[in-house]
């Protein structure tokens, strides 16, 4: 029997363990889960075929000819008597040459270099995007988290208006107050219903958004946790943004190496052989086999400073990735200013919230005490218990403020 009380005690921790989410989960699960997050793995895939492109540049190059002509004319000798036979009119020739890179001045290994490099910036900049997407996710966990924190307060102040029902009753029923007295406080719980089907609504549709954003189906009974947020106001920026600019500049530099030596020498051997009516020998009229092997130099030592013009263009993408970075960190840090004037502002008017909760708490005392007596009616009674609600509503949306607040924070600062 114990073992049995201690199984579904363990089941049921677990259950409400499970109907929990929290911001970090949410995080992790948009960068597992968001489509966005399958162009890294597709980014590299695709890199490594063109690496593979690339590198054949290191491999024999084959290629097969095979070819029929026939020619209005041919070459003849005038001598006569030499027993030498015309040329055919029509001629064949089927051949394979081979060709085989030697020196190409690093060429390869630039291009290598340069495609490895486009990568990583490509995948930063998925990283940076998803990074950004950390907003949306913000504000509809804390929008769903305000929206639970209104319903608690909701919850408290329906079960404070049934317990005050059964004494106005009584207090009627005594004849100690008006008839109507009960009819009010009926009506004010029915509103009470219908905001609670207002913020379920609402709650249900914020939580579709975010189940779509993370890529997770979150069950509308779900507990969304409160989390504890710190922030330091000192930290320098850890924006994925500042590795993506520092990775641009990288990925020009690998460009300019590569434009560089484009106009390096490249040495290549090739072979050739073939089978073909006239062969080599042009003045032998028959089918014969040939070969020839060798090797040969290309260099362009003139390109009309078409080089020299393509390695200015790549400074000048340096400078302005340089001035992108400059930017952005003049907008953080504006950014972070807000921020932490807000995050200021809001813990300011936390603690003159608790003031003003602490007053409307003792005056609702007193209405309580009126309206058992019968000096004030239930409605009067109602108007205080409202305010206090509202107060508490307000009190519990500046803390949910804040927690977004600092979360946006430590999000534009990069922690």
């Amino acid at each position: 029997m114990k073992n049995t009380i201690l199984f579904v005690a363990f089941i049921l921790t677990f259950q409400m363990w499970s109907q929990q989410i929290s911001l970090t989960e949410c995080y992790e699960l948009l960068v597992i889960n968001y489509p966005l997050a399958q162009q890294s793995s597709l980014l590299e895939k695709q890199n490594n075929i063109d690496l593979e492109v690339i590198g054949t540049g290191k491999l024999p190059q084959l290629d097969v000819l095979a070819q029929v002509t026939y020619q209005s004319d041919v070459i003849e000798i005038p001598i006569p008597n030499t027993g030498l036979d015309p040329l055919n009119k029509d001629q064949y020739k089927a051949a394979v040459s081979v060709s085989q890179l030697i020196y190409g001045g690093g060429i390869i290994d630039a291009a290598i270099n340069a495609k490895s490099a486009s990568l990583k910036t490509q995948q930063k900049q998925v990283e940076v995007n998803l990074h950004q997407l950390k907003k949306q996710v913000n504000h509809l966990y804390f929008s769903v988290l305000l929206l639970q924190e209104r319903r608690a307060l909701l919850t408290a102040k329906q079960d404070q208006l049934y317990a005050k029902l059964a004494e106005v009753k009584s207090g009627v029923e005594n004849g100690m107050l008006l008839p109507s007295s009960d009819k009010v406080i009926k009506a004010e719980l029915i509103k009470i219903q219908q905001q609670f089907t207002e913020m379920d609504l609402n709650k249900q549709s914020l939580i579709q958004t975010l189940s779509s954003l993370i890529g997770k189906e979150i069950p509308s009974i779900i507990l969304f946790q409160n989390p504890e947020i710190s922030i330091n106001l000192q930290t320098e920026l850890k924006r994925p943004e500042l590795e993506l600019f520092q990775l641009k500049r990288e990925q020009i530099e690998s460009s300019e190496r590569l434009i560089s030596k484009e106009l390096s020498p490249k040495l290549v051997g090739f072979a050739s052989g073939g089978y073909g009516n006239p062969g080599l020998n042009v003045l032998d009229n028959s089918f014969q086999s040939f070969y020839t092997v060798g090797m040969k130099v290309n260099w362009t030592p003139f390109d009309w400073n078409a080089n020299k013009k393509k390695r200015e263009s790549a400074l000048i993408n340096k400078e302005l990735v340089d001035n992108e970075s400059e930017i952005f960190n003049l907008n953080t840090s504006i950014e972070l200013e807000q921020q932490a004037s807000e995050i200021e502002k809001v813990s300011s008017f936390i603690k003159s919230d608790h003031e003003i909760i602490q007053l409307r708490k003792d005056v609702l005392k007193s209405a309580e005490s009126q309206l058992r007596n019968g000096v004030i009616t239930s409605s009067a009674y109602i108007t205080e218990l409202t305010n206090l609600f509202e107060d508490e509503n307000t009190l519990s949306t500046h803390k949910v403020q804040l927690l977004l607040a600092k979360a946006n924070y430590n999000l534009t600062n990069g922690n």
